[in-house]
């Protein structure tokens, strides 16, 4: 596993953004642990983490892109310090792009924050995590309806490795399948399962046996 991947699962778990216990999820699902991006909330945190992103997208789509868009309200602040980190880690200047909820019809008016689109630009979208694929039909429209945009892929922090929407494949999986593009996280759940399993971070084991093993039934229901 790369050495920014196994910083990044300590970065999640320090920052309190991935939790261990008992959770229920928007889909309504009862899930032993669960990831807040919303949690991220100090200068340094938000620095490493468009860091993060900045690394697992150049690994993945190098550097032959023009915009990085983040569906409101959470990709907001995530493509804004990934743009940050792509200009600092590898000279790159890339554009950043977000939606509204609601469209602006004064001042700055549009459905768009930051960038405008414009035919041919080349898109990454960026999101914190994806549990169905939901989100995504909600995005990639917006996106369609402003420019003749292509979408080289999505990237987003932790790829749950659940069932999407269609209850076959995992999330990813069906997003790639349906609109054509590719998908790809910092890490895995797997991974993170991989490196965490009785191993202490900063005095703390957060997947003993015990652990293990919920997390391994819940995957029997609804993993991918």
């Amino acid at each position: 596993m790369e050495q920014y991947k196994q910083e990044f699962i300590e970065f999640m778990v320090d920052s309190q953004v991935l939790k261990f216990g008992e959770f229920t999820l928007k889909s309504g699902r009862k899930a032993p642990f669960f990831m807040n991006a919303g949690a991220y909330v100090t200068g340094t945190q938000l620095k490493k983490l468009g860091e993060y992103y900045a690394k697992a997208i150049h690994e993945s789509y190098g550097d032959d892109f023009d915009v990085l868009f983040g569906p409101a309200y959470k990709g907001i602040p995530l493509c804004v310090t990934t743009a940050i980190a792509y200009s600092e880690l590898y000279g790159k200047e890339i554009r950043y792009c977000s939606n509204r909820k609601e469209v602006k019809d004064h001042g700055d008016v549009g459905i768009l924050l930051g960038s405008g689109l414009r035919d041919g630009d080349r898109v990454v979208i960026i999101e914190d995590v994806t549990t169905s694929g939901k989100s995504i039909e909600e995005t990639y429209p917006i996106l369609k309806e402003q420019a003749d945009v292509k979408v080289i892929g999505l990237m987003v922090s932790l790829n749950r490795m659940e069932k999407g929407l269609e209850g076959k494949k995992s999330a990813l999986e069906e997003i790639k399948e349906k609109y054509g593009f590719d998908t790809g996280a910092i890490v895995t759940m797997g991974e993170v399962m991989e490196y965490l399993y009785n191993k202490p971070v900063k005095g703390q084991v957060y997947i003993d046996d015990k652990r293990k093993a919920e997390i391994d039934k819940y995957y029997e229901t609804y993993g991918a």
